[in-house]
């Protein structure tokens, strides 16, 4: 009783898949049919509201132009609310959508006809004597099989291929110690990967149940359970640690160090960067949030000097083999500064300053060259999500050489401009005294 009623359901169910076949297709034709014919009809009506060349023999004289035009006004004045189209949902929505549903549903139909047929034939097999309960479990433990082959294959395939697409060797001095802490990981993680893999979809075929085989029970091991817990417990010591002294390395500069290098300031704010560089006395003058205004957006404290010579740039350019100092704040909320290429990256909060200092060691020029791309550019990104603009929120960084780095130096335009010299003199004499020593690196 129970094998005829599925099979009635499967009857209807087939039966309504074909009429959804066969009716869906001449009724979105006719939608499509009806849709040009629509837009046929707006492109003559808006074809026939353009103006059409007068014959003139045809023109109107001067003295009735006169009176036509309080009529035309009074037309254009009555027919100026326009009405705003409906939206409406694309045809081919729902075509596609029931597509997508009646190929599902044929997918679900095949899958249980699959299972039918499967199941016939191990009550076939049984009728004849010829069942056997194991034949089972080898054909799961060979799929067990085939699947580790094609995952290994997928493994080996994603580190040949996408590998490549994906890894650049750092152009930076400290950037070559994170590869080598990057590449170590990889290769712990890619064995543990796979050992784990031939063991997990190997056993089953090697321990799958079979007629003289019985099984043992193994419900405790001390050994073993050292193993898997001290073995991972000191790798992952080794990285940590390997990590943080790599990490300190980076950021823990000799003082001497830091004050040779070029410093350079990076602000961020929704959405963008703004980049300021030191003038002729190498030190970047103080920042007031205080002091911030439409001419002053970025918030400079002109009454410490130092920031009288300060020079502001579209694009990041540094010389190549010369350590670069970055002070990196923010104006609104944390953002991320972050260039892939030089392994750089570190958070810019509100209220603080964070540093990184670095080497770069190829130029724009040769990397372009390695890449064998004219246009490739260094691109300094922000990393953390700060908002609907946050995609857009970037710079470019270029490399040069020392020569080439001074003469564009040399071109830059200080914060201080004349506009500004003028605003701050005028605030100087109204702001109270307090307010000028109240300045925020």
């Amino acid at each position: 009783m129970k094998f005829k009623i599925n099979n009635r359901f499967k009857g209807v169910l087939g039966c309504l898949l074909a009429v959804g076949l066969f009716v869906s297709t001449p009724s979105f034709a006719l939608q499509q049919d009806s849709l040009a014919q629509d837009s046929a009809v707006t492109a003559v009506a808006d074809s026939s509201a353009t103006v059409a060349p007068v014959d003139s023999a045809t023109a109107v004289p001067a003295a009735d132009s006169a009176s036509v035009a309080p009529a035309a006004k009074a037309s254009s004045s009555s027919s100026s609310p326009s009405v705003e189209p409906e939206s409406t949902i694309d045809p081919q929505v729902y075509k596609d959508l029931t597509y997508y549903v009646l190929l599902f549903l044929i997918i679900c139909t095949v899958v249980a006809v699959i299972g039918k047929v499967l199941s016939v034939y191990e009550l076939t097999s049984k009728m004849n004597g010829k069942y056997n309960p194991f034949s089972n479990n080898k054909f799961q433990s060979v799929l067990f099989l085939v699947f580790l082959v094609a995952f290994l294959g997928f493994v080996y395939y994603g580190y040949a291929v996408w590998g490549s697409w994906a890894w650049r060797a750092a152009v930076t001095e400290h950037g070559k110690s994170v590869d080598t802490m990057f590449i170590i990981t990889t290769v712990i993680i890619t064995i543990v990967l796979v050992l784990i893999h031939i063991l997990l979809l190997g056993f089953p075929y090697i321990y799958r149940m079979r007629a003289d085989s019985k099984a043992f029970y193994y419900p405790h091991n001390d050994t073993i359970e050292k193993i898997w817990t001290i073995v991972p417990a000191i790798v992952l010591t080794v990285l940590v640690l390997f990590g943080f002294f790599t990490w300190r390395s980076i950021t823990n500069v000799p003082e001497d160090l830091q004050k040779s290098a070029i410093q350079i300031e990076v602000l961020g704010e929704q959405f963008q960067w703004q980049v300021r560089y030191p003038g002729n006395d190498g030190v970047i003058g103080k920042r007031n949030y205080k002091m911030t205004t439409p001419m002053n957006s970025y918030g400079i404290d002109f009454n410490d000097q130092g920031a009288w010579d300060d020079l502001q740039a579209s694009d990041i350019v540094i010389p190549v083999n010369k350590s670069v100092r970055f002070h990196i704040i923010s104006k609104d909320i944390i953002h991320s500064f972050f260039i892939p290429d030089f392994r750089v990256q570190i958070n810019a909060v509100p209220g603080m300053t964070n540093y990184f200092q670095f080497t770069p060691t190829v130029t724009t020029a040769e990397m372009r060259e390695r890449m064998n791309d004219p246009l490739y550019d260094y691109v300094m990104l922000c990393n953390k999500i700060c908002g609907s603009g946050h995609f857009n929120m970037q710079k470019k960084v270029i490399v040069v050489t020392e020569a080439e780095y001074k003469e564009w130096l040399s071109t830059q335009n200080k914060y201080f401009t004349e506009d500004l010299q003028k605003e701050f003199a005028d605030a100087k004499v109204q702001e109270p005294s307090h307010l000028a020593s109240a300045s925020l690196n």
